[in-house]
Order: structure tokens, then C-alpha cells, then sequence
């Protein structure tokens, strides 16, 4: 791996663990000629779907249109690094495991809002605003109300956690 200060070749790892939901190797690297350290992930290529856009064109998966799409609506919100990789990976995961060669950016964008309301619900209204295209200040409404009639995520954590005890006890 080359040295992204000095531009040396000769790096070794010092240490290496598991990163987002283990689909991802975190490796600390040292570059033998500047000394310098520096954080590298490693992760299985994978062959995603083509997507296919609402006007029938077909471009190829692009994780970085993805994670750039939910860092925009992520911005200023009080969520970590972990969860959105975490929330990253499970999208590329689901897109892997559906085993189709083609999938619809429709689709896509449904996974992303699955996972940001599951994030943080501001978050998700302004990926949806521009997802779903509203045309005004009742469409805003709507989606509000519909959120407000679902658990918040910390809420369906907490949901989560009680299931979790109630299934170790004997």
C-alpha cells in the first residue's frame, strides 16, 4: 500500500480488527520511510446490480452516489460514523443477496429511506422531500404525520433490547 504522505511503497500493517458489521477489515498501517500512520479498510468486492434509472438508462452501482446521497440528508444530525456505514453495508448487502442483475434506483431509494428512518427521522424527511419530489408544504405534513404514528428509532431500539432480554431468559 502506498503512503498517502510521502508516496513510499514500503508500509506495514500494526494493526488490524474488524470494522462495521464485520464485512470490512480496518487496517492501521505505518509507512517505513516517514513513519507515518494511516487507516486503511479492506472489503470483499462484490458484484452489485446495474441500476436502472427512471428514464430506462442503465448505469453501473455507484457506493459513492449512495453514501453521498445519505451524508447529504445525514448532514448536522447527530449520528455516528459506525451507523452509517453500518446502515451502508446493509443496503449493499441487500442489493448483493437479491441476486438480481438489475436493480431499480426506485428501489434503491426505498432502501436508503428504510435505513435513515431508522437513523433519524429528520434525516429521512429531507432525503424523502427530495426523493419523493414534494411539491409543497402538505406533502412535508403528511410524511410528518406519518412518522409521527410510527416508534421513533430510539424507541424501536428500546423495543429491540426488551426482545433481546426476554429471549435469554429461560
Amino acid at each position: 500500500m502506498r503512503c498517502p504522505f510521502c508516496g513510499a511503497q514500503d508500509t506495514k500493517v500494526v494493526d488490524s480488527r474488524l470494522s462495521g458489521e464485520g464485512d470490512q477489515v480496518r487496517r492501521r498501517r505505518e509507512c517505513a520511510v516517514c513513519r507515518e500512520r494511516f487507516t486503511t479498510y479492506e472489503s470483499a468486492e462484490l458484484n452489485l446490480p446495474r441500476v436502472v434509472k427512471r428514464d430506462g438508462s442503465r448505469v453501473p452501482f455507484d457506493g459513492r452516489k449512495l453514501r453521498s446521497g445519505m451524508m447529504r440528508a445525514l448532514e448536522k444530525r447527530p449520528v455516528g460514523t459506525a451507523e452509517i456505514e453500518a446502515a451502508l453495508a446493509r443496503i449493499n448487502r441487500r442489493l448483493v443477496s437479491s441476486g438480481e442483475g438489475e436493480v431499480s434506483s426506485r428501489r434503491i431509494g426505498e432502501l436508503v429511506m428504510e435505513e435513515l428512518r431508522g437513523l433519524d427521522q429528520v434525516a429521512y424527511v429531507r432525503f424523502a422531500s427530495v426523493y419523493r419530489k414534494f411539491e409543497d408544504v402538505n406533502a412535508f405534513r403528511e410524511e410528518i404525520e406519518r412518522l409521527e404514528r410510527q416508534p421513533t428509532p430510539e424507541a424501536r431500539r428500546q423495543q429491540l433490547d426488551l426482545l433481546a432480554e426476554l429471549d435469554a431468559k429461560p
